[in-house]
């Protein structure tokens, strides 16, 4: 089945072309079935690109989801057009009065930053406090991640004394979680970031379960209690050329930026990256859509909460 999103979104044609079947809402309406209703909070400057990341993720599914964008309304966004965001995106307030399947809450690049510094903090508060009775499954990436962990239980962000970025292997520490289903031995999932979460915290609160992890980029997944809420610190959903548009522009700024490792072969930053994560990225949003979300979020979405 496809995925169903706002006529004309410019993800569309990317999607299109990858031979993915998108659905608009004209030809929606007309089929007899309740779509999984799924939220984006994004949060990131590169708005485009990232709702298309996760449209392309949420589509390699036989269930139909409807999609529904948001931002902050107490944020101005700098690098996507405001025709873009009228047209696409809603504010919390159109849509807090819904319950939906799932929810998804992106990264943002504002690590330096203490929680509370964060422009538009009260209002991602709001959105995580209001997730817990109108949500059945929440997923958070990367600092979204950090961001949660750190409202619903406590739990502090620590700087690196470098930045982590590359594609780091992973591997599952609860061999029978349904999230990491047909999941290889080993997996490599990007990161980028310069914070971290540390284990101990996050062992000591019982109402969290780690499920993976890795020797250099540290705690990965976790989750609560029937999935409810899902945690990871990375970016699976990223493009083959993410990180390399990360890295040309902070090389090209001056600033202080390593090769992203296992990215470039042989570290050639002359050389097209390759992709190691694409596999385990379309796994793990099916496994969320299909274990987390679909089979146990109830019928009737009113009842949620």
């Amino acid at each position: 089945m496809p995925i169903k999103v706002p006529d004309k979104l410019p993800a569309i044609d990317t999607l299109h072309a990858e031979n993915i079947f998108v659905m608009q809402h004209t030809r929606a309406t007309t089929q007899d079935i309740r779509p999984l209703q799924v939220l984006l909070l994004n949060l990131m400057p590169t708005k485009i690109a990232t709702e298309t990341q996760l449209a392309r993720l949420l589509s390699n599914t036989p269930l139909q989801v409807e999609l529904e964008l948001i931002y902050t309304r107490s944020h101005e966004a700098k690098n996507t057009a405001k025709e873009h965001l009228l047209s696409f995106y809603k504010t919390f307030d159109q849509v807090k009065h819904r319950n939906f399947d799932g929810l998804i809450i992106t990264g943002a690049p504002i690590e330096h930053l203490a929680f509370e510094e964060v422009e538009y903090w009260d209002e991602l508060c709001e959105i995580m406090e209001w997730s817990k009775q109108h949500v059945y499954s929440t997923l958070h990436i990367c600092w979204g991640a950090q961001a949660a962990l750190y409202y619903h239980y406590g739990i502090q962000k620590y700087p690196l004394s470098e930045k982590l970025f590359g594609v780091f292997p992973h591997v599952a520490e609860y061999k029978n979680s349904i999230l990491l289903r047909g999941m290889d031995n080993v997996f490599m999932v990007p990161h980028s970031r310069h914070t971290t979460v540390r284990r101990e915290d996050i062992e000591a609160v019982p109402a969290l379960q780690i499920l993976a992890s890795s020797p250099q980029a540290g705690v990965y997944a976790v989750k609560t209690a029937h999935g409810r809420q899902v945690f990871l610190t990375g970016h699976v959903e990223y493009d083959a050329d993410t990180l390399a548009l990360e890295y040309q522009r902070d090389k090209k700024a001056g600033k202080p930026i390593c090769v992203p490792e296992n990215y470039y072969p042989d570290d050639d930053d002359t050389q097209p990256p390759t992709v190691t994560w694409r596999s385990s990225a379309h796994l793990l949003f099916y496994n969320w859509l299909n274990y987390f979300v679909y089979q146990a979020t109830p019928y009737d979405i009113a009842s949620i909460g």
